[in-house]
């Protein structure tokens, strides 16, 4: 009586492994982000206020120089004069300033 020998080549255990891991990754990965415990000994991420400015501030920007703000969209969008053109920045206002 002969006996079959199956021989496993290690591309087929390797790519058998990672096709494994895929669906165990896409079974556990959660679409939520995972509640902070009051408990934990680690600090919550700190986000800014968000910048409110008011028609009148004279401002400056990164790459525009220094301006005037004309008109303010709630806090989605100020239009500002700088001189020679006039903007219209997007919140957040991360490369302007009050002066």
């Amino acid at each position: 009586m002969r006996a079959a020998v199956i021989v496993w080549s290690s591309s087929t255990t390797t790519s058998g492994a990672r096709c494994g891991r895929r669906i165990l990754e896409a079974m556990t990965k959660s679409a939520l982000p995972r509640p902070r415990l009051s408990t934990s000994p680690f600090k919550a991420p700190v986000t800014p206020p968000c910048k409110r400015f008011a028609v009148g501030d004279r401002v400056t920007h990164d790459m525009y120089g220094l301006g005037q703000v004309t008109g303010v969209e709630a806090e989605v969008a100020v239009l500002v004069d700088f001189g020679s053109q006039q903007e219209r920045i997007l919140s957040p206002f991360s490369k302007m300033s009050r002066l």
